[in-house]
């Protein structure tokens, strides 16, 4: 398969290196479109020497083919631009051709996919997060930049994301795994948020990445994906639909009227176990010590076992800071579900609110470690382990041998994961 990457100016432009290295290993072929500026930062003979492909870096020396941005434009099977500037964000979203890059973007009808890099102040301003969802909504994927230290000196988002994951996304984006098509799943994601008072509200720190990107995961295997989230600075991943909730009591609300839709219904919510008793109508006035009195919210995860339907598949997470595998087995045998995913939130480098996590996954019989990786990354290796749940391979061994998966792919059972 032919993937052209786009490389426009930023600090970040060496990663790109990595990147086409990275597509290389899937044995895809890859192009280099490099704007004027990205030239200013790694010379086109880097890619060349990586790519054996010339690099293209003008609309004016096409070498033969006056057409050259027409011609890329049909050739490629995905257009991945990394790092995405914002001003290469702005031209892509108002149409603006004034280089190959851009010229190549409006004629191409070949999936794209870009990786913003840039200062925190820029990914932040209003006018990026526009341009970004003007993107999105017309189907442009956008892997979300991470967090940390920038090269201007700031802290803050706008880290281009990982090569390797960027690969992963694009081989998703060229349809290489399409294992949940004809399937509609039910995804939670983010934390809830149990009011004290107009103002004030009980919650946690959970940030929705692992569930968005469980999302856009599942809907890169081909499946239709509703996205129930509490609060979240995240932009939904494009082509899903969107349910926003606040509290327990909305997200149970929202799950229980559409599981029944779903044939997979990932449950991956940081849900609040308790709500304050009395609401204060009125903002609270501090004036000493406060005592709270909490009663439980319900157990959505428990509910949905109870409403489960015939074969269907259910797996629950579970964070915890002690005890992972003891208290995961104890929640799995607890709740009555078919496997757990445990996750660490002890620390502050994985877990909740960052962009990687390391987890292991629970059944009766088996724990399978999955070490530190991108979120995203993570959500396909666990949506590998749920198909593995309902496709043990003993039987696909049978089906194959006697060239029965047709009828089995027919025959395919849901799946409800928490």
């Amino acid at each position: 398969m032919r993937v052209t990457v786009g490389v426009s100016g930023g600090i970040a432009s060496y990663k790109a290196a990595e990147l086409v290295r990275a597509l290389q290993r899937q044995a895809l072929e890859v192009h280099v479109v490099m704007t004027e500026a990205a030239i200013r930062f790694v010379q086109p003979l880097t890619f060349q020497a990586l790519s054996g492909n010339r690099v293209i870096t003008s609309l004016w020396d096409q070498q033969g083919a006056p057409m050259e941005h027409i011609d890329e434009a049909l050739w490629t099977e995905a257009l991945v631009v990394a790092p995405a500037t914002a001003n290469i964000l702005a031209k892509f979203a108002h149409g603006i051709a004034d280089d190959f890059l851009t010229t190549m973007h409006l004629a191409t009808r070949a999936p794209v996919l870009v990786a913003p890099a840039m200062n925190v102040n820029m990914w932040e301003h209003p006018a990026t997060q526009t341009n970004l969802e003007i993107l999105r909504q017309r189907g442009v994927r956008v892997i979300e930049p991470g967090s940390g230290d920038l090269a201007c000196g700031m802290v803050g988002a706008g880290r281009m994301a990982e090569p390797d994951a960027i690969a992963e996304a694009v081989l998703n984006m060229l349809g290489h795994r399409h294992d949940l098509a004809g399937e509609t799943v039910l995804i939670t994601a983010g934390g809830t948020r149990e009011a004290l008072d107009p103002v004030r509200f009980l919650g946690n720190r959970s940030s929705g990445k692992m569930g968005y990107a469980l999302a856009d995961a599942a809907h890169a295997r081909g499946a239709k994906v509703i996205l129930i989230s509490g609060p979240s600075a995240l932009y939904p991943p494009s082509g899903c639909e969107t349910v926003q909730v606040t509290t327990a009591d909305q997200m149970r609300e929202a799950v229980l009227n559409r599981m029944d839709e779903a044939s997979i219904v990932v449950k991956a919510a940081a849900v609040a176990d308790y709500r304050p008793v009395v609401v204060s109508e009125q903002k609270l006035k501090r004036t000493g010590p406060l005592t709270l009195e909490l009663a439980p919210t319900e157990d959505i995860l428990a509910e949905v076992v109870r409403r489960r339907h015939p074969g269907q598949l259910i797996i629950g997470f579970a964070a915890e800071t002690e005890n992972l595998a003891e208290n995961g087995r104890a929640k799995l045998l607890r709740k009555g579900a078919d496997a757990i995913v445990v996750n660490d939130v002890s620390g502050d480098h994985a877990g909740i609110d960052s962009d990687v996590n390391a987890v292991t996954f629970l059944t009766l019989s088996t724990a399978i470690e999955m070490p530190e990786m991108p979120k995203r990354k993570l959500a396909d290796r666990i949506l590998d382990e749920i198909l593995s749940l309902r496709r043990p391979k003993q039987m696909v061994m049978e089906l194959e041998d006697s060239n029965g998966l047709e009828e089995f792919a027919v025959r395919r059972r849901p799946v409800i994961v928490e």
